[in-house]
């Protein structure tokens, strides 16, 4: 697929729809008990394609007033892939048929969180599509 293929498919509404601002609201609501007690919202975004791979991501952004410490997000994708409010399985099913494919053709796992700035630090999402 090409890549101008792949963002016409991945726009922020689409994303949007995959992983909504809800979602985040219930993961701190299960996690604290109050998702007004968290420094940051998830997000999830595309960042193109590249070697085969196809390149999402969670975006953890500072929340106004709040502290985007990293020692509150390098632990975060061991807890996203278990937590059943984020629903990993279901996340990537819900990519693959974006893409038209069954979820089985879908191979994925989530980096290490990365800082970008004081006010965001992504965990990488990268996917590969296998061969049929």
């Amino acid at each position: 697929m090409d890549s101008h293929h792949l963002q016409s498919i991945f726009t922020p509404q689409r994303l949007e729809r995959i992983f909504p601002a809800q979602r985040s609201t219930d993961f701190f609501e299960a996690l604290y008990g109050d998702a007004d007690e968290a420094a940051f919202d998830v997000k999830l975004a595309f960042n193109g394609d590249a070697a085969g791979r196809l390149n999402f991501q969670f975006q953890l952004v500072q929340r106004p007033g709040k502290c985007l410490a990293c020692n509150l997000t390098y632990g975060l994708p061991k807890v996203f892939i278990r937590h059943p409010v984020i629903n990993m399985t279901g996340l990537v099913a819900d990519i693959a048929a974006a893409l038209d494919l069954p979820a089985s053709r879908l191979q994925w796992n989530l980096d290490q969180t990365e800082p970008h700035r004081q006010d965001l630090h992504v965990i990488p999402l990268p996917i590969t599509i296998l061969p049929e």
